[in-house]
């Protein structure tokens, strides 16, 4: 097996598999005669590690990703692949650009971690390849994923709250309890998470302003450029693929990932909205965007962490203060 690993600290976040554990694994998901011919381990995520895997005797390589450790997992992050797996019939919306599961195994009988095999997407990671093309052609690639998001964001759901649950009757329920889970996960880290309860509270304080939703629409909860791909080949970008979509749950729209980042800056990303269409800018709907931006930064605060990034874990308690600022 040619096994091509990305050199890591032995305490970072991600860890590798060994060539036993990557033969084992094959052999489940495609039969004793299954091979490993080459694992090559990917970068640009920051969560699962994943291979690219060829077998012999067989030329379309697969995705392998591996989640990490159960006891590695945040309580507010977990079991986020299961949550993905349990989204693939409500992302059916978006067709060939998602790749299809091939094998999943939720055993840890292998590794000690679930672990799932995809199919390989054409295409490059968009951080890679967008800035070769003149920035008067950017719009374009926005406003794909305006109208990717639109294709996810107008899908129903069965309860508020994470896809694979625990699902709640509404939509305050839902904001309240991931903000606490969140808060919760902080202070086990041994860092201050009164801020974060602060913003629990008034929101659990106007909760008639959160239950304006009443439809529990699918978020795609991650998507942005690190999670698409790009034809290499197009004159212009041209979206072939999202990825790692395991942070989907039901709720409003405006509390994605997705519509914060592309509010976030005046420039070619506002062509998002030619294809995504208008948002609301009603009094509760910025009160509400509040509320989910302090939850977006709670969940920032725990990935810098994650990351040993002392100063971003600080600039966080600033950007929160911010927030509640407005809030109350």
């Amino acid at each position: 097996m040619d096994l091509r690993p990305i050199p890591r600290d032995p305490h970072a976040f991600q860890q590798p598999l060994t060539g036993e554990n990557l033969q084992n694994i094959a052999r489940r998901a495609f039969g004793e005669a299954a091979h490993v011919a080459a694992a090559v381990e990917l970068g640009g995520g920051m969560y699962n590690t994943t291979y690219r895997i060829t077998l012999d005797g067989v030329d379309e390589p697969v995705i392998l990703r591996v989640a990490p450790a159960p006891v590695r997992q945040f309580a507010s992050e977990r079991e986020l692949m299961r949550n993905e797996y349990a989204s693939v019939p409500y992302l059916a919306t978006l067709g060939d650009l998602m790749p299809r599961v091939l094998f999943a195994d939720w055993s840890q009988e292998i590794a000690g971690r679930d672990w799932m095999v995809q199919s390989h997407l054409s295409g490059v990671p968009a951080p890679e390849r967008l800035g070769d093309y003149a920035r008067e052609l950017w719009p374009g690639f926005f406003a794909q994923i305006g109208e990717i998001t639109a294709r996810v964001h107008v899908v129903r759901g069965p309860h508020f709250g994470p896809v694979a649950g625990p699902g709640h009757d509404t939509w305050s329920a839902a904001v309240v309890a991931s903000l606490t889970a969140i808060a919760d996960d902080v202070s086990r880290l041994g860092l201050d998470a009164a801020d974060l309860r602060k913003v629990a509270d008034i929101a659990g304080e106007h909760r008639e302003v959160l239950d304006e939703i009443t439809e529990p629409c699918l978020l795609t909860g991650d998507l942005w450029t690190v999670n698409i791909m790009l034809d290499p080949h197009s004159p212009e970008p041209l979206i072939t693929g999202v990825l790692d979509l395991d942070r989907t749950l039901f709720g409003d729209p405006d509390a994605d990932w997705t519509i914060r980042m592309a509010t976030a800056k005046q420039d070619e990303r506002t062509a998002f909205w030619d294809t995504y269409g208008p948002r609301s800018h009603s009094p509760a709907a910025a009160w509400r965007s509040l509320v989910y931006e302090a939850r977006h930064l709670g969940a920032i605060r725990l990935e810098r962490h994650r990351m040993h990034n002392t100063d971003g874990v600080r600039d966080t308690y600033q950007m929160v203060a911010a927030v509640l600022a407005e809030l109350t």
